[in-house]
């Protein structure tokens, strides 16, 4: 992926499904716009025309071959950085994502080579920080039964858990922009620890410490 070259800062909130993805990334953009920061939020897959096909193939709609599911969420990127991340980021405001090109990975990891899903985002801009939720599988099916009726295709636990051995994997192999942040207990300890580990990004620090020192 291509670094950030703009001035705004962005960050990707991501994880297994029912990991308290939204949740988060809710929260710590409501924290930072009470500091004062100009904060855009979005997420993956888009709500645009691309997005709408994802979510089809999600719900079981219809049937793709991995490869041409992973190809349309390459595509959604590309779409969603051209038109909202990038723009957001140039005008200086910070940006914050639920899921990004890691799910790509990570998911797309069940039935494809992860090197060719990094391939095709090698030109995905990197994230400034990327906060990775980690949370064991068989805790998150329970809260997606808890909060849910139905199932999308990819929530059940053996496949979670592979899905989260690669997010482990890229947590190894991008160790300067992914952070694992311990995502099991109250949802306001969760959303310390998140916090705490954008602290220890150089960029991010700069606009957090109007929020903790507010």
């Amino acid at each position: 992926m291509i670094r950030n070259k703009y001035q705004g800062l962005f960050i990707v909130i991501d994880g297994l499904d029912g990991s308290g993805l939204s949740t988060q990334a809710n929260l710590l953009t409501k924290a930072l716009r009470g500091g004062g920061n100009d904060v855009y939020m979005t997420k993956e897959p888009t709500n645009n025309v691309i997005g709408g096909l994802i979510r089809g193939f999600l719900s079981g709609v219809y049937e793709l071959r991995p490869e041409a599911a992973q190809l349309l969420f390459a595509a959604d990127r590309s779409h969603h950085l051209s038109r909202e991340i990038i723009p957001m980021l140039e005008g200086g405001n910070t940006v914050v994502c639920d899921r990004y090109a890691w799910s790509t990975i990570a998911f797309g990891s069940i039935d494809i080579d992860r090197n060719w899903l990094i391939e095709i985002n090698r030109y995905a801009i990197l994230p400034d920080v990327s906060i990775f939720l980690g949370v064991p599988p068989k805790i998150c099916i329970k809260r997606i039964v808890e909060d849910r009726y139905d199932f999308e295709l990819f929530e059940k636990v053996r496949e979670l858990t592979k899905v989260w051995r690669t997010y482990r994997w890229l947590a190894r192999n991008f160790k300067k922009d992914v952070v694992v942040v311990n995502g099991v207990g109250a949802v306001g300890d969760v959303h310390e620890r998140i916090i705490r580990a954008l602290l220890t990004n150089s960029k991010a620090k700069r606009i957090l410490n109007k929020v903790v020192t507010k």
